[in-house]
């Protein structure tokens, strides 16, 4: 049987569109919150993927964070893709990618994610200093400085 831990997105955002030049912040977690991201590897893989990821798909990265066991991502669509469409493309080609590399066949994400649609600039800076001291918060660095996996277009 398989536990999920994120709000079931289909229910939550049934009827819901998303909006070309709105921004979101996305939450992705492992599969069973597996710490897949604690080595060295492959958090720095999914970074690039991120960035690869973005460009091809004319998203602006407002700042994200890869943690040990999920990813934060705040974004600027500027393009009609679909955000549901755009999260489960991004986790089909993490996990191809990751799994190539690795030399393994197993998953990598929950079936689910968690979004929220920023509704203000207050909103955005504060989505934005959330997911910047993600690290800090869970006590796996006292200074963000310290903690590699991360980029904001604020600092």
């Amino acid at each position: 049987m398989e536990i999920n831990y994120m709000a079931n997105t289909h229910k939550r955002l049934k009827g819901r569109c998303t909006s070309v030049n709105a921004y979101y912040s996305i939450t992705i977690c492992c599969d069973f919150r597996k710490p897949l991201f604690a080595n060295f590897l492959w958090p720095r893989l999914i970074a690039s993927e991120l960035i690869k990821f973005s460009r091809k798909n004319s998203l602006n990265i407002i700042c994200y964070v890869i943690m040990p066991d999920h990813i934060h991502w705040l974004l600027q669509l500027n393009s009609s893709l679909d955000l549901s469409n755009l999260a489960r493309n991004f986790k089909n080609i993490t996990t191809y990618r990751l799994n190539k590399h690795s030399g393994t066949h197993g998953k990598i994400w929950q079936s689910n994610y968690y979004d929220h649609k920023i509704r203000n600039d207050e909103d955005l800076i504060g989505q934005a200093r959330y997911i910047v001291a993600n690290p800090l918060r869970a006590g796996l660095v006292d200074d963000i400085r310290k903690y590699p996996y991360w980029n904001c277009a604020y600092l």
